[in-house]
């Protein structure tokens, strides 16, 4: 597949991945690589990773605790003292071997380690290969409330090898999906009935939705890197999502979603909104209601959830003069940004769902 230019850096598919990374190394003049993992990728990626790795620079390994709840500053603190305690300085390479959580903050990492250094990302799950891989979001979570601190700042190169995938089970593939079947909701309905079709699903074509998804995030970030307009549809159906993510994260008794669940469940919401105040369609809104139920199960809500997901939701990052701004849709590919939804149509969606 060939690479996608995004503007200011290149995301390199399977076989062209470690090409043009031992390029980049060889050509760089890097005085120390790093490579950021968490307790899955260390075992599961980074002896293969490891293996396609051609230069004699000496290579750190900095390992943190794997899942959401570790997307944090302590754990920023406990990489920047690692880095420190290893010697790294301006002329360092940060590669980042993982989910979204590794990327995230590894990327955080190091624009703010010595006041910015190169990294280059290597997403090892489906929802980081079709998420986190465009746009330079980097960041961490502020207690249970999402990417509340970080930066934009693009790194060096992406590198997507989809042989990695072949690590995860079918729950994170599933998480995932989500993030895909979103593109297509928003960007293209052919894409989006291409999806749907699973019966036809292999490797191969995994690989080139995985690569339309790409295409499409790219397009809308080339077009509005500072999410002035165009790039907040790439929200939707995260208002409420993160809300839900949040509190099934806060909630001790409740087993936390993936963040591709909790955004499933928000398109969901989302799109019966959508067909309340934009009259999107109603017989397209069951599908995509089967759909998502079909692929992630219904998420069971209790009757003191509703008014905690609401009051969450004054902490999303589109906010702004005190309105929460929801991305609705007219239709499948025509979205509508900074709508403004009340608190009794949220909890009618919510109905919308249970039933």
């Amino acid at each position: 597949m060939e690479s996608i230019e995004t503007g200011q850096y290149k995301i390199h598919f399977n076989n062209n991945c470690t090409k043009e990374l031992n390029a980049f190394i060889d050509t760089s003049n890097f005085s120390k690589l790093f490579v950021l993992v968490d307790s899955n990728t260390h075992n599961a990626c980074l002896p293969y990773f490891l293996s396609s790795l051609e230069t004699t620079l000496e290579i750190e390994i900095i390992e943190i605790d794997n899942g959401e709840e570790h997307k944090t500053i302590d754990t920023c603190v406990g990489v920047w003292n690692a880095l420190s305690e290893l010697n790294a300085d301006r002329k360092s390479l940060i590669i980042n071997l993982g989910g979204g959580v590794v990327t995230d903050l590894g990327a955080f990492v190091a624009s703010t380690f010595k006041r910015g250094i190169q990294y280059i990302n290597v997403p090892t799950s489906l929802l980081a290969m079709v998420d986190a891989s465009v746009g330079g979001k980097t960041g961490v979570d502020l207690g249970v409330l999402k990417n509340q601190v970080g930066v934009v700042n693009t790194g060096a190169m992406v590198l997507i090898d989809t042989e990695f995938l072949n690590t995860l089970p079918a729950n994170e593939l599933r998480s995932g999906y989500a993030e895909m079947l979103k593109h297509g909701l928003i960007q293209n309905e052919d894409y989006w009935n291409e999806l749907l079709d699973l019966s036809n699903l292999s490797l191969d074509n995994l690989d080139q939705l995985i690569y339309k998804s790409v295409e499409i995030k790219n397009a809308v970030v080339t077009e509005d890197p500072h999410e002035n307009g165009l790039r907040k549809t790439l929200n939707y159906g995260h208002t409420i999502g993160h809300a839900i993510e949040s509190l099934f994260l806060e909630d001790s008794n409740k087993t936390t979603l993936l963040h591709g669940e909790a955004i499933a469940v928000g398109m969901v919401l989302a799109t019966y909104i959508s067909n309340k105040l934009l009259e999107f369609p109603s017989e397209k809104l069951d599908i995509i209601k089967s759909t998502m139920i079909g692929l992630f199960g219904k998420v069971e809500f209790h009757d003191e959830d509703y008014q905690h997901i609401i009051a969450l939701l004054k902490f999303d990052k589109k906010n702004s003069h005190g309105n929460i701004n929801f991305v609705l849709l007219n239709n499948i590919s025509s979205p509508e940004i900074d709508c403004i939804v009340n608190n009794e149509l949220i909890l009618k969606a919510f109905d919308y769902y249970n039933s």
